[in-house]
């Protein structure tokens, strides 16, 4: 049958007998009344820390959480300044307030969409933060992000990493998550590594660091009813456990479905005034967005269009951290050049999930190059 509709995303299109095995699953931990911690979240966190390569991998409730326990785990205190990119989604400055810090927003680099070395350089000169969070939007990575470690190390700066997005992505040939002093993902379900709910994980190789996590998550816990910390209830639950252990049974064939979805539209829309923006060349990215850019006085128009056709769009983010209500008498300062305001007014996302079809890419490209020729 003739494709006449693409959703923007769906999260059903699991693999034969994805659905019974977790069901069975499921009714195992149901008779075992293994509900919270147990063996299967043991086996989650351990094929997390594989996959990923990291030394740790500790679970927890969700991705706001992960990056709250990531603050804390280095050492940001109350009123410390915190830079954060003034492009990315709500949770990253809403977690520098909830740990007690002050956020100061930085812009981003117009065509990467991410942070570049010298606009950090100049935000550690001018603030002198105690840490900053580096966040991977789009399952990409800024392609400064090798330099920006550096800078911030030799520079005292914490650097906390925000892969809420980006699970799977690599630079260089190494694996974003693995190799950062301390990263943060999210496994809300419509990541490329989704739960049946909410969840989270924090990534890394320091020991202590992991150790400090798993007491945070835990209500500070250092004994049973010994609790040398304040901390949270966020421990990740045995079902949501069980469902990201076997999702990960086929992560390499989801990642790579969206990977070519991401390059199917690149080659389809060369040379239209909707632009496809892709990874930078050292980055090999997770296909979690279809991301694309244009003139926002022409945005409504093609959005317009793709309602017709019944097919689903996204426009992540719409706003700059800045600009949002939210935000007033948090920020302690900026480094605002209009870029991330610019990017949330032209950004526009395409449908993009795992095991999208040919003939649901090409009537998504077609409906696009039809628009731009009326």
């Amino acid at each position: 049958m003739p494709v006449n509709q693409v959703p923007f995303i769906t999260l059903n299109r699991f693999e034969p007998g994805f659905r019974e095995k977790f069901l069975g699953g499921v009714a195992t931990l149901f008779e075992k009344t293994q509900f919270v911690g147990g063996p299967i979240v043991a086996e989650l966190e351990a094929a997390l820390a594989k996959i990923s390569k990291s030394k740790y991998a500790i679970g927890c409730a969700n991705g706001t959480d992960a990056i709250q326990i990531a603050l804390r785990a280095v050492g940001v205190e109350k009123n410390e300044k915190v830079l954060v990119p003034d492009m990315t989604f709500w949770a990253t400055f809403e977690a520098v307030v909830n740990v007690g810090a002050n956020p100061i927003t930085v812009d981003v680099n117009r065509e990467s969409c991410h942070w570049d070395l010298e606009t950090f350089k100049k935000a550690v000169t001018e603030f002198k933060p105690k840490a900053a969070i580096m966040v991977h939007l789009y399952g990409w990575a800024s392609p400064d992000t090798m330099e920006i470690r550096k800078y911030a190390k030799d520079n005292g700066v914490l650097l906390i990493e925000d892969g809420a997005q980006c699970f799977g992505t690599e630079i260089n040939g190494e694996s974003i998550l693995g190799s950062a002093l301390i990263s943060t993902t999210s496994f809300y379900p419509a990541k490329v590594l989704g739960a049946s709910g909410d969840a989270g994980a924090i990534f890394t190789n320091d020991e202590l660091l992991s150790q400090t996590c798993r007491i945070l998550i835990n209500h500070g816990r250092t004994d049973h009813y010994s609790h040398g910390l304040i901390g949270w209830n966020s421990r990740i639950g045995a079902y949501e456990s069980l469902f990201l252990s076997l999702s990960l049974e086929h992560i390499e064939a989801r990642l790579e479905s969206r990977r070519q979805a991401v390059k199917y539209y690149a080659e389809a829309l060369q040379g239209l005034p909707f632009k496809p923006v892709v990874a930078a060349a050292h980055v090999k990215e997770n296909g979690y967005c279809a991301v694309g850019i244009i003139d926002p006085t022409k945005r409504a128009a093609l959005i317009e269009t793709l309602k017709k056709a019944n097919i689903g769009y996204g426009t992540i983010y719409p706003g700059a951290m800045s600009l949002q209500a939210g935000a007033k008498g948090h920020m302690v300062g900026s480094i605002d050049y209009g870029n991330a305001h610019y990017v949330s007014q032209a950004v526009l996302n395409l449908p993009c999930f795992a095991y999208i079809t040919k003939e649901e890419l090409e009537y998504v490209c077609q409906t696009v190059r039809n628009h731009f020729k009326q």
